[in-house]
């Protein structure tokens, strides 16, 4: 049997059923008895059967391919949703096709729809900040493509989100800076408009405010989540005549311009300075001194909102609504100290 390819018809005939039943297991349909579906999965794990994507598509009226469609500066992030997303294909045989877009076009809209009908995709994962664009959402339920972002907040219906609660995490970084005894923070955010700078600021502030604590405006710096964008707000930041002892930049890839500039300008951190950072990408435990961050669960969204989006193409509707809100958690590292 091993000497020449496998085919349908040899599962089909080892496991004592008709080539439908096969498929609707190779399928995941829920219309073949959990017995019966473990013993077909055990002759194809034997005979290592891989179905031909074509035929697959054909038979079950779908590409088996899903879009992701993303306009953000932070390779990092990009790449852990990317695995993420990945790691779901690989189990339930889909591929993954991206799509870099200028969020700011005028032809956002018409590009994001004309990909995914062009492409033939069952779904597209949507990444912010593109994510928050409600027009492109509604564009995309009106051609009747299944959709799911990744947000800050509930933005959408269960079934079109996941959420990663950025406000309470932001908050948990204040509470902890403030509790090394630093009263003057400073505070790099992302770029004005977008909803998950909003809800980062607003919850540090807020948290702020508890322990009597004020984010002033030299204390606050407008990033673009790059690198330079770190370098820059810092030095703004540290040229106050009263400069802040902890900088708090809202994500990793700032984070790490802050420790270069800080140390650029003859500071030791965290001596000097304590720096914390937001998302805990692969740089912040590879720089030294290792980043004091937050974890956002980026592969674990990915992945859910992958599972989520394949529920919806299958009709799997108790699955596709189910409500998710992920609470990201502070990581205490090297790059922050005590001055109590």
């Amino acid at each position: 049997m091993n000497s020449k390819k496998t085919t349908i018809n040899d599962v089909a005939r080892l496991s004592g059923v008709s080539k439908r039943t096969i498929s609707r297991v190779i399928n995941n349909s829920a219309k073949v008895g959990k017995a019966t579906r473990e013993r077909i999965q055990k002759i194809i794990d034997e005979l290592n059967y891989s179905p031909n994507p074509q035929a697959r598509g054909l038979a079950a009226r779908r590409s088996y391919l899903l879009g992701m469609i993303y306009d953000n500066p932070d390779a990092l992030y990009i790449n852990d949703v990317q695995r993420g997303v990945l790691s779901v294909c690989r189990e339930l045989g889909y591929e993954l096709v991206v799509h870099p877009c200028d969020m700011k076009a005028d032809t956002l809209i018409d590009e994001a729809v004309n990909f995914a009908g062009r492409s033939k995709l069952d779904g597209v994962i949507i990444l912010p900040p593109v994510s928050e664009n409600n027009d492109l959402a509604g564009a995309l339920g009106k051609a009747n493509v299944n959709y799911v972002r990744l947000a800050s907040i509930a933005l959408d219906s269960a079934e079109h989100v996941v959420i990663s609660n950025e406000r309470s995490a932001a908050a948990a970084m204040a509470d902890y800076l403030v509790s090394l005894g630093h009263r003057r923070i400073g505070y790099i955010a992302g770029p004005q408009g977008m909803k998950s700078t909003r809800e980062r600021l607003e919850g540090f502030c807020d948290a702020l405010e508890k322990h009597g604590c004020k984010l002033d405006g030299d204390l606050l710096a407008i990033g673009a989540y790059s690198f330079e964008s770190g370098i820059e707000c810092t030095r703004t930041l540290l040229a106050n005549p009263e400069p802040p002892t902890a900088i708090f930049a809202s994500n990793d890839e700032m984070a790490v311009g802050v420790i270069n500039a800080a140390q650029d300008m003859g500071m030791n951190v965290p001596n000097d300075l304590s720096v914390a950072g937001f998302d805990d990408s692969i740089l912040a435990s590879r720089i030294i001194p290792s980043l004091t961050t937050i974890r956002r669960p980026v592969k674990q969204m990915a992945r859910l909102a992958a599972t989520k989006l394949i529920a919806s193409i299958d009709g799997r509707t108790d699955d596709a609504q189910t409500s998710i809100l992920l609470v990201p958690e502070l990581v205490k590292r090297n790059s922050t100290r005590s001055i109590l």
